[in-house]
């Protein structure tokens, strides 16, 4: 029977695995003449034949290589690209691969920052379920679906999303291809689109998150060098109330450790404002994963309410909080992780979206570089400013 090239790579993977084996149990003084004669023969098969498979692989791949497949790629690479429909590649969690020009506009995420993540997480939450159902089950090979989704920035607007199942070339499993169509509403005519209207909610968001970046800039140009702790502790000032109902900034240094907790001035929540700031930062499973793998976390509604640890009586953070959508975002790139942002929003505040998650990328770069920026010598620096509110403090609005 004819075998492929990886399993016939993982059958000969296990025997040279025996073979170390053997090699161990030759020290054991368990039938040392039969032991060695086994080895000599099951290593001179391994001695020809890894060389034999390696060729072949190589073998395999020069003839993918080949010109004319290269060309066909880049063509069909260029196809995707230039769909008039939106059309994303995903895996079956729903985990985004790849997505063309006409994505990137519909969703306002562009393409490296929306890959690695998962496309579920963009929708309304009553519509995550469903398709992660469909997108499992396109994968599975049972049939082509359809579905009406909304998107989180725009959940007035319907749209249509069909799915089909790929198999991308040399993977071992299938993938799923989502092309998105806007749904029909109401009884206009198809054949006399309405004209575009300026959308004057959307602009008004887009002009405060840029009065926002800019509030960040100078905030920090403000600052002296070689100050990190304390251009974490502005930079959570300024988010706090204007973008976030809740800020906890943590500093990374040999390991992670919070600073500044603001949140709201309700009595009620100082209890909480005092637990999250005595709380180990290594304990929340998003501020260590930030710090760890330098990767920023967008969630609505969150799904695990264990993300953000527990207060001292065991109780979710989050559910305590009350939190309806987060931002945990990493200060590092370019370089090491320096710190890590977390900001929560609560009640009915308009959750977060991709563009507002993009700008908080850029903020935390200009964080990140604020913090590495050093500052004078010993003898220079000027004599330090009283201290200002602990690490828990109110969360004032503008």
């Amino acid at each position: 029977m004819t075998r492929t090239a990886d399993e016939f790579g993982e059958e000969l993977a296990d025997f040279v695995r025996r073979v170390g084996e053997l090699r161990t149990a030759r020290s054991q003084d368990v039938g040392e003449q039969l032991l060695d004669a086994a080895l000599f023969e099951l290593q001179h098969v391994a001695d020809r034949l890894w060389p034999r498979y390696e060729q072949c692989v190589a073998d395999a791949a020069g003839a993918a290589g080949s010109p004319g497949d290269r060309q066909e790629r880049l063509l069909l690479k260029a196809l995707f690209q230039r769909l008039p429909l939106p059309v994303v590649l995903v895996d079956r969690e729903t985990v985004v691969r790849r997505l063309n020009f006409a994505a990137t506009g519909l969703t306002g995420a562009r393409a490296g920052y929306a890959a690695g993540r998962p496309l579920a997480s963009w929708l309304t939450p009553g519509d995550r379920g469903a398709f992660r159902s469909q997108v499992a089950a396109v994968a599975r090979g049972e049939g082509d679906r359809g579905l009406t989704l909304r998107l989180q920035q725009r959940p007035e607007e319907p749209l249509l999303a069909t799915l089909t199942a790929l198999r991308p070339p040399d993977e071992p499993h299938p993938a799923v291809l989502v092309v998105f169509q806007a749904g029909r509403s109401g009884t206009a005519s198809a054949a006399a689109p309405a004209p575009e209207v300026a959308d004057l909610d959307e602009s008004t968001r887009h002009a405060r998150l840029m009065d926002l970046v800019d509030t960040m800039a100078a905030a920090l140009l403000r600052l002296p060098p070689g100050e990190g702790t304390e251009v974490l502790g502005t930079a959570a000032r300024v988010l706090c109330g204007r973008f976030a109902q809740w800020v906890i900034a943590d500093v990374v240094e040999g390991g992670v450790r919070r600073v500044a907790v603001l949140g709201p001035a309700a009595a009620e929540d100082a209890e909480l404002r005092r637990a999250v700031a005595g709380q180990d930062p290594a304990r929340a499973p998003l501020v260590a994963e930030a710090a760890r793998a330098g990767a920023t976390s967008l969630q609505v509604q969150p799904e695990d309410t264990d993300g953000f640890g527990h207060d001292p009586s065991g109780a979710p953070v989050l559910a305590r909080a009350g939190v309806t959508s987060l931002l945990c975002v990493p200060l590092g790139a370019p370089g090491p992780v320096q710190g890590v942002l977390t900001l929560f929003r609560t009640g009915p505040t308009r959750p977060f979206s991709m563009a507002e998650a993009q700008a908080m990328d850029v903020m935390a770069r200009h964080v990140a570089l604020a913090m590495r920026r050093p500052g004078p010598p010993a003898d220079e620096r000027p004599e330090p400013a009283p201290a200002g509110p602990g690490p828990a403090a109110e969360c004032s609005s503008d």
